[in-house]
């Protein structure tokens, strides 16, 4: 009977997996497998893949259009290596993207592979590329994972240049904690590279094969959190340095030059941040390094992940504006106006000859003509300049006089005034705790002290309160006017910066909202707010109930996590 274990995800996929054919240099230089490959010594281990050997399996004969499961429609082949090939498919059923491995039933590594599938399927982790199925059937063995078309590769971010220090934080932060994580479930990677490394464009690094890679490749490790660890350290060399910390190329990286050891990153490219160089150091250092400083090596994610932390907070860059693109000059300012197109493959065209222009007048008569005319003109000028300046000033002179005196029955507009706030509520449609403490009453956000605010808990992992289903409507804070009035403006002083945030308005029956469609009146579109969020409405809205909403927090980069909160909250109106 075909075994068949599902774990259902849904979450959008990977970009890619690994080269369609092996390329030399590959794997070379993988710190990831230090140690790791049955059989073979560190040195070979590190000049390129060598598992465990594999009986001569030749993969299934599968094409375009092959349907597994009459579900997964195989789309095209992204790797095929040791009797196992790689797919990206469509999972016809919910529609949407996915990737496959597929290896013979009875090939080697074909159970070891199930195995390591539906471990990582269990863990659930966000951070990783999720496992969604895990099959057995018709002499086949395949896994089927999430594929994220909006991810890239950090090899093909990596091939742009090094990462800014913040950016290599991210990445060293968010992977360390993604596998201490894993390591508690007692699951490796052992394939930590640029190319299982994906960055998706919100800034998130999401990591692909959590164990399949391994059991697809037969690499095993006697210390698999040291393995995982030292693959982490190579990831931030290379991102500091776009080296790969090895004397060998790999991922399209250059290698280290012979000869000279593993240098630390700040002497390999200047300018790169003397904290995160020493941390790569020390990641790397069971593999031959030499941190700058006394510091204890790191040898497992979590060790790494504190070390992390204790860095002091590296800014994210200032936003640059792009300057304007370079004057360009015309066709006709580079004197190509008027020529025709070339038609002889690249040779220059004939200029068309252009007539001369005629003498000027030498003559005594033809001068005298000239300064007449001259004078002429100028004359002409200032005279209709004269007139039209008093015809201008005489028009503005009687519209000032009749806008002095309003028409008659108009009525000025009366200036909005202040409306006292009668009490303020954090809006929690369902309650979770965050993941840090540090969480101000709702109050500071009305004391008329922009000393003091309303600061949400500290949020791990994902700027939309830790991605938790409970969250899942954003939060901020109900303000509550006493009873219905007439609102034309609200005045919000941001916490921080970067919060993505919209004011909303209950309708004027509404008693006690708790919901988001408890709040159907829009006054601000959802955006990314900086220090203030104001609204100024042409007509008043009557309402008792105004919503601050807050649905996505800015990082912070000093706790290592995300978190927000507004200072002042002002409402005027009638």
């Amino acid at each position: 009977m075909a075994e068949r274990s599902t774990a259902a995800v849904d979450v959008a996929d990977t970009s890619g997996e690994e080269p369609l054919t092996a390329q030399a240099g590959e794997a070379t230089n993988d710190g990831a497998e230090a140690e790791s490959v049955t059989g073979t010594d560190k040195d070979t281990a590190r000049t390129g893949d060598q598992p465990a050997a594999v009986a001569d399996t030749k993969p299934p004969e599968l094409h375009s259009g092959h349907k597994l499961a009459r579900r997964y429609r195989l789309e095209e082949c992204v790797t095929r290596l040791d009797g196992f090939s790689s797919w990206r498919a469509v999972d016809e059923k919910l529609r949407r993207a996915v990737g496959v491995h597929i290896l013979p039933a009875d090939h080697p590594r074909a159970r070891p592979v199930l195995s390591a599938a539906r471990s990582a399927a269990l863990l659930g982790d966000p951070r990783f590329v999720q496992v969604l199925d895990a099959v057995e059937e018709n002499d086949l063995v395949y896994v089927v994972h999430e594929w994220l078309p909006d991810a890239t590769e950090l090899t093909a971010v990596l091939a742009n240049g090094p990462l800014e220090p913040h950016d290599a934080y991210q990445l060293v932060s968010q992977v360390s904690q993604a596998m201490t994580a894993a390591h508690r479930e007692g699951l490796s990677h052992l394939r930590l590279n640029p190319s299982s490394v994906l960055r998706t464009e919100s800034g998130q690094y999401r990591i692909r094969g959590l164990a399949v890679m391994a059991a697809l490749r037969g690499i095993v490790s006697e210390h698999p959190q040291r393995t995982d660890t030292e693959a982490i350290g190579a990831l931030l060399y290379a991102a500091l340095t776009q080296r790969w910390p090895y004397e060998s190329d790999a991922y399209g990286l250059s290698g280290l030059p012979k000869d000279v050891g593993m240098i630390p990153p700040d002497q390999v490219r200047a300018g790169v941040h003397r904290g995160l160089s020493e941390l790569a150091m020390r990641a790397l250092v069971n593999d031959g390094a030499t941190a700058s400083r006394q510091e204890p090596a790191c040898t497992t994610p979590e060790e790494l992940a504190k070390a992390v932390t204790a860095i002091p907070r590296i800014r994210p860059p200032e936003t640059s504006f792009t300057s304007p693109p370079p004057y360009q000059r015309t066709a006709f300012q580079q004197g190509s106006y008027g020529q025709p197109p070339s038609r002889n493959g690249g040779a220059t065209a004939r200029t068309a000859a252009v007539p001369a222009p005629p003498p000027p007048l030498q003559s005594r008569t033809g001068r005298a003509l000239k300064w007449c005319v001259s004078g002429l003109l100028i004359a002409a000028l200032g005279l209709g300049s004269w007139q039209l300046a008093d015809t201008l000033l005489q028009g503005e002179g009687q519209d000032n006089q009749e806008s002095a005196q309003p028409e008659e029955g108009q009525q000025k507009k009366p200036a909005p005034k202040p409306i006292k706030i009668d009490d303020v509520t954090e809006f929690s449609p369902r309650s979770s705790s965050p993941v840090g403490g540090r969480q101000s009453p709702a109050s500071n956000a009305v004391d008329g002290d922009p000393g003091t605010a309303w600061v949400t808990g500290l949020f791990k992992g994902w700027a939309n309160f830790g991605n938790l289903p409970p969250r899942a409507d954003g939060s901020g804070l109900v303000v509550d006017l006493g009873s219905v009035k007439d609102v034309t403006e609200v005045q919000t002083s941001m916490y921080r910066a970067g919060q993505t945030a919209e004011v909303l308005a209950a309708d004027p029956a509404a008693s006690n909202p708790t919901t988001l469609s408890a709040f159907p009146q829009r006054l601000s579109k959802l955006e990314k707010a900086g220090s203030s969020l104001s609204v100024k409405l042409d007509k008043p809205i009557k309402t008792r109930y105004v919503l601050i909403h807050i649905t996505e927090l800015p990082s912070d980069t000093e706790e290592d996590g995300y978190r927000g909160g507004i200072s002042e909250i002002k409402v005027n109106g009638n």
